[in-house]
């Protein structure tokens, strides 16, 4: 009996102790966009990092698509050493008006590739850094789909869409959340203060107009009080001079 409660009480520290390192474990990493500052309208430079996953092959070629339904006329790649960075462009279905001209095509991805020699191995990243603009003033994030390809052939597509009320998909795509321009934050601030001051003044008019109708009602009795006063002063004294 002691035996078989000693292996229960075994088999029960095993289990837990699996379940322990189970939850230890580290989330895998995603490819991902970062930027200190991303305003609507404005233009900022973008890392898009790059983790390797695997423990036994290393990231050789990067690609990432750029979104043409909030294209940019200015795209521009950092060097990176031992890459190289070639940009394609396509045709956009409405032009775009860049500083007064008529862009018609921009570039919808960029590719990375390392040189012999060169590459992103396991328990590493790298930062690919890119300068964007000018950034959409019509939405609040950008996503971009990326394509990881490993030297023994694997492929990892990021390019899948979160969506809300749901769980974050295993390979998510990077995504670029952008904030309102400072203008636009001013513009409202100001419009707020103006509505704010109107209101004031609205209100400070009514009381202006309340307090001199206030005191026209009030002369208008004084007047109508002595009027009323003298009346009964003269008929007292007609009343004495017939008696």
């Amino acid at each position: 009996m002691r035996s078989l409660s000693a292996r229960r009480s075994l088999g029960a520290l095993a289990l837990a102790a699996g379940a322990l390192l189970a939850s230890a474990a580290p989330a895998s990493a995603h490819v991902t966009v970062q930027s200190n500052s991303a305003q609507q309208g404005g233009y900022t430079a973008v890392a898009f990092r790059v983790p390797n996953e695997s423990d036994t092959a290393s990231t050789v070629k990067v690609e990432v698509n750029l979104p043409l339904d909030h294209p940019m006329a200015s795209v521009r790649t950092q060097p990176v050493p031992g890459w190289t960075a070639v940009m394609e462009k396509s045709k956009l279905d409405k032009p775009l008006d860049s500083h007064g001209q008529q862009i018609t095509e921009a570039v919808s991805k960029i590719t990375w590739t390392a040189n012999d020699g060169t590459k992103i191995g396991p328990g590493q990243y790298q930062d690919f850094s890119v300068s964007l603009g000018a950034l959409p003033t019509d939405t609040e994030q950008l996503t971009f789909k990326a394509l990881q390809t490993y030297d023994n052939g694997d492929v990892v597509r990021w390019i899948e869409e979160a969506k809300d009320g749901q769980a974050e998909p295993s390979k998510p795509a990077p995504v670029l959340k952008l904030t309102k321009a400072a203008g636009a934050s001013a513009a409202a601030a100001d419009h707020h203060s103006t509505d704010s001051t109107g209101t004031e003044q609205a209100a400070a008019a009514d009381a202006k107009t309340s307090d001199s109708t206030a005191r026209t009602l009030g002369v208008v009795g004084i007047v109508v009080g002595v009027v009323g006063a003298a009346l009964g002063v003269a008929g007292l004294r007609r009343r004495s001079a017939r008696s």
